[in-house]
């Protein structure tokens, strides 16, 4: 199975904008009503993260992925996943900060929300406008397990760039 990944998180968190710009297409994002394949990427809409009635949605969806991303809005105070959120999940996580870039985004606070939602995995901090951590999402989707995903992190060196969790492989 080719890997592929489920982009998940709150409504306007930048999951379309984001499948935009991993799949190199110059269209404007539109608002997920469904489920949506493309490529490699399955876009989810953001109700199914912000209602637990839709978690079911989530977990039968990641039985056809190797990869979640977890969305979180550097702009947006709060998150809609619960503590833990990946854990329930297993298949390998990945944290996205999306516009990192906007005048409004508070980086860290997002990347401190990543860390209740994902215990041990990378996050990358991202801008969909400005190509800002697109191509390391590129290639950790071709990695299949965590011991690589951590030394991806570690190797690449950029700030973008973290791992969270413990450093034991």
């Amino acid at each position: 199975m080719q890997n592929k990944a489920m982009l998940i998180g709150a409504v306007g968190a930048g999951k379309s904008t984001l499948t935009n710009a991993l799949l190199d297409k110059q269209t404007d994002a539109v608002k997920t009503q469904a489920l949506v394949y493309n490529d490699w990427i399955v876009d989810t809409p953001g109700e199914y993260t912000e209602n637990p009635l839709f978690y079911k949605n989530i977990m039968a969806t990641a039985l056809e992925v190797t990869h979640i991303f977890y969305l979180q809005d550097a702009t947006n105070s709060k998150t809609i996943f619960p503590p833990g959120f990946s854990s329930g999940i297993p298949k390998l996580p990945i944290g996205v900060v999306t516009k990192s870039d906007h005048p409004d985004a508070d980086v860290e606070r997002a990347v401190r929300m990543l860390q209740d939602v994902i215990h041990r995995g990378p996050i990358v901090i991202t801008s969909s406008v400005a190509g800002t951590g697109i191509n390391h999402l590129k290639e950790l989707i071709k990695i299949n397990n965590m011991a690589e995903l951590q030394k991806y992190v570690t190797e690449a060196s950029d700030e973008q760039l973290k791992f969270i969790g413990s450093n034991s492989l």
